[in-house]
């Protein structure tokens, strides 16, 4: 369902779609002689060619997707819906690869449909932890030029970084000839603001650096400003036809992919 990747086109790939009764100038080289001796009626084997979707996962690690508050950690929530759409690619025999960032690009799992292709991703997710604060436009830079054919990347990510540098990034991968799609996940207390006392606020992209305020005078504030950000960053997904979708890892997964899921079947390309 992801984008109805496969062709519509009958082939002589190894990919058996199904039988038909054989008429007049079909090619004698497909007919199921199997199925001939034991209906005897004569069947032709059609084939339906192999996808040529390659799917690139670019997942966030940086130390800002470390944050959980009282809900699962940003991290958690995006590693599983990165292995959660890893299933799908390989369920539908696309190949699927991975790159994951933060202090650098931490690791980097080339596109395949293989079998074990989804043991590797699972496991190189499992393995990572947040940490520095690589944002996607850095990573995207690094890894464009190593993807040559033309790809569906799925950004996984906060977005905690500068618009402009958000817009640069997605520019790049659509005008390198790739479909994106941005799964942007947020913690519940970023899109809520909760605090009511004062509170010591901590960067967990930079150390040393600490702010103390008082959460009830700069929460209308926040909030405005973060309405803003989420709008700005929906209208330049929009602007460039880059799929995108906001996640609370607070919403169960399941039907967040299955309304995403839903949405792609009937507007393909988004």
């Amino acid at each position: 369902m992801v984008g109805r990747h496969r062709g519509p086109h009958r082939g002589s790939s190894v990919e058996f779609a199904e039988h038909r009764e054989y008429c007049p100038g079909d090619d004698f080289r497909h007919i199921d002689w199997r199925a001939v001796g034991k209906t005897g009626r004569w069947f032709i084997r059609e084939f339906e060619e192999e996808t040529t979707l390659r799917a690139w996962l670019f997942v966030d690690a940086s130390g800002s997707m470390n944050y959980a508050g009282q809900a699962p950690r940003k991290f958690d929530y995006a590693r599983i819906t990165a292995a959660a759409l890893a299933w799908l690619f390989i369920g539908q025999r696309d190949a699927v690869g991975l790159t994951t960032f933060g202090t650098s690009v931490c690791s980097d799992r080339p596109p395949s449909s293989s079998r074990t292709a989804f043991q590797d991703i699972t496991r190189i997710l499992q393995e990572t932890e947040p940490g520095g604060q690589m944002g996607l436009q850095e990573a995207l830079q690094q890894q464009l030029p190593a993807i040559r054919r033309r790809s569906l990347l799925v950004l996984v990510s906060d977005c905690l970084e500068p618009l402009d540098h958000i817009e640069t990034a997605l520019q790049q991968g659509r005008h390198a000839g790739h479909e994106l799609v941005l799964f942007r996940i947020a913690a519940p207390d970023e899109v809520t603001f909760p605090f009511r006392t004062p509170a010591r606020f901590h960067s967990l992209e930079q150390t040393s650096r600490d702010v103390l305020v008082d959460p009830a005078r700069l929460r209308q504030e926040y909030l405005r400003q973060y309405r803003e950000f989420c709008e700005r960053l929906e209208q330049i997904c929009g602007n460039l036809s880059v799929d995108y979708l906001p996640l609370v890892t607070t919403d169960p997964l399941q039907d967040r992919l299955r309304f995403w899921l839903d949405r792609r079947l009937r507007h393909p390309g988004r």
